[in-house]
C-alpha cells in the first residue's frame, strides 16, 4: 500500500448512452466495473475517493469517501480538482470510471516512476496515445488548477496538462497494455452489434 498517493475513482458523467445508467455500474463479466476497478486497487492505497455529482449511487462503498465537484460543469478536470481538494496524501493516482481492465503491474510502475520523477503529473502512453485519466497528479498543483478552472480555460484534461511538468511513460502496444487502457463509451462497446 502507498499512503502518500491517493486513488481517486471520477464516476461522475451524464451517462447520456447508456439511457442514463451511470458508467461505473454497468456490469462487465458480471461485476459492475467500480467493483472491478475496487478489487485492483484497493490493495495499493490506503485512502480511496470516488468522486461523483450523484453520490446516492454509490452509498455502498462505505469504506471509501464520496465527494463531489466544487466546481461544476468542468468535466474530468472538476473531479480531478475535487479529489485534490478532499485528498490528505502528496497525490492522487486519477482512474476513469469506465475502465473495467485495470492492471495493477502497470499501476505500480506508475507509481514508481512518479516517485523518482519530482514531476507535476506521471501520465502513461503507447504510441501517439496518451492516457491523462490512468494518472498521478502531484497536490501541490492543485491550486493552479483552481485558478485556471476559474478562469474560463478549455476544461479538456489533455489541454490542462500543457502546462504542466509532465513525465510520459512510454508503455509498449502489447494487448495487455492496450487492454489495461480500455474504456466503455458506448453499449456497444459492451454487447458488440447492439447500438
Amino acid at each position: 500500500m502507498t499512503g502518500k498517493i491517493s486513488g481517486i475513482i471520477l464516476a461522475g458523467g451524464t451517462a447520456s448512452r447508456f439511457n442514463g445508467r451511470m458508467k461505473p455500474k454497468i456490469v462487465i463479466g458480471g461485476e459492475p466495473i467500480i467493483s472491478r476497478i475496487l478489487s485492483v486497487i484497493t490493495d495499493i492505497f490506503n485512502e480511496i475517493i470516488i468522486v461523483t455529482n450523484n453520490p446516492a449511487e454509490f452509498q455502498e462503498f462505505s469504506f471509501c469517501r464520496i465527494v463531489q465537484d466544487e466546481i461544476r460543469g468542468a468535466g474530468p478536470l472538476g473531479g480531478i480538482h475535487a479529489a485534490m481538494k478532499a485528498s490528505a496524501s502528496e497525490a492522487v493516482f486519477v482512474f476513469a470510471g469506465d475502465m473495467p481492465f485495470l492492471d495493477k503491474e502497470i499501476i505500480t510502475r506508475i507509481i514508481d516512476t512518479f516517485n523518482v520523477s519530482g514531476c507535476d503529473a506521471v501520465v502513461p502512453g503507447i504510441g501517439n496515445f496518451i492516457e491523462p485519466l490512468h494518472s498521478i497528479y502531484n497536490n501541490s498543483i492543485t491550486d493552479n488548477l483552481e485558478t485556471y478552472l476559474k478562469g474560463g480555460q478549455n476544461t479538456a484534461v489533455r489541454e490542462y496538462i500543457k502546462i504542466l511538468n509532465v513525465h510520459y511513460l512510454l508503455l509498449d502496444g502489447s494487448e495487455k497494455n492496450k487492454r489495461a487502457f480500455t474504456n466503455v463509451n458506448s453499449p456497444t462497446d459492451i454487447f458488440p452489434g447492439n447500438g
